[in-house]
């Protein structure tokens, strides 16, 4: 049981590669097994976390893991839509590019202050993957943007401006820290709860 959380992170990230070589075939059933296996991932990441919590492995090193894994995860999708639809995704590319810009920024303030990345697992991070679940759906499985793009370009803003608050209020660095005003209150010296509801 202590290795499921793992396992669960190495198929996602093993679905990257998938999603990647499937946006090249360009066909309506290379788009479905891309949402299906888009779907999968999600599902392992909510799961991981759980599990890793009701077996007692939930660490700062397993954190990191599915951190990065999530990035990874997301940005084959991305390129997935763009391979699949480059028309719309050039139509945006300056609001893409902000997104990109404001992840790149999110990084280099926490390299820069902590000497690690970030890691927070905030709560509006994880609305914003829900919101680009919905949009990669539009974009890859009807090959359209419409306002499940701009809802997550806005939540993608928001979560990102989150993160960049969570960075700079933190005293040292912390993982799963669900928002800005819960890392306030660790600056004050309050006991934070950890959240069971979305880490």
């Amino acid at each position: 049981m202590k290795n499921i959380p793992y396992l669960l992170i190495a198929i996602r990230f093993l679905f990257a590669p998938i999603i990647f070589f499937l946006a090249y075939l360009k066909d309506e059933e290379s788009r479905f097994i891309i949402l299906t296996l888009m779907f999968i991932g999600l599902l392992t990441d909510i799961f991981d976390g759980i599990i890793a919590r009701k077996v007692g492995v939930s660490s700062e090193k397993l954190r990191r893991l599915d951190s990065q894994v999530d990035l990874v995860f997301w940005l084959s999708l991305g390129f997935a839509a763009y391979f699949i639809n480059p028309e719309v995704i050039k139509y945006h590319w300056q609001s893409i590019a902000i997104v990109f810009i404001m992840e790149a920024l999110c990084y280099i303030i926490s390299m820069v202050k902590f000497k690690k990345e970030t890691c927070t697992h905030a709560w509006l991070s994880k609305l914003w993957g829900l919101s680009l679940l919905i949009a990669f759906t539009y974009l890859i499985g009807f090959q359209q943007a419409g306002w499940a793009f701009y809802l997550a370009i806005i939540l993608g803003l928001v979560s990102h401006i989150d993160v960049i608050l969570i960075i700079l209020i933190l005293p040292k660095w912390q993982y799963d820290v669900p928002s800005c005003y819960h890392a306030w209150s660790i600056r004050k010296g309050k006991q934070r709860k950890k959240s069971t509801l979305f880490n």
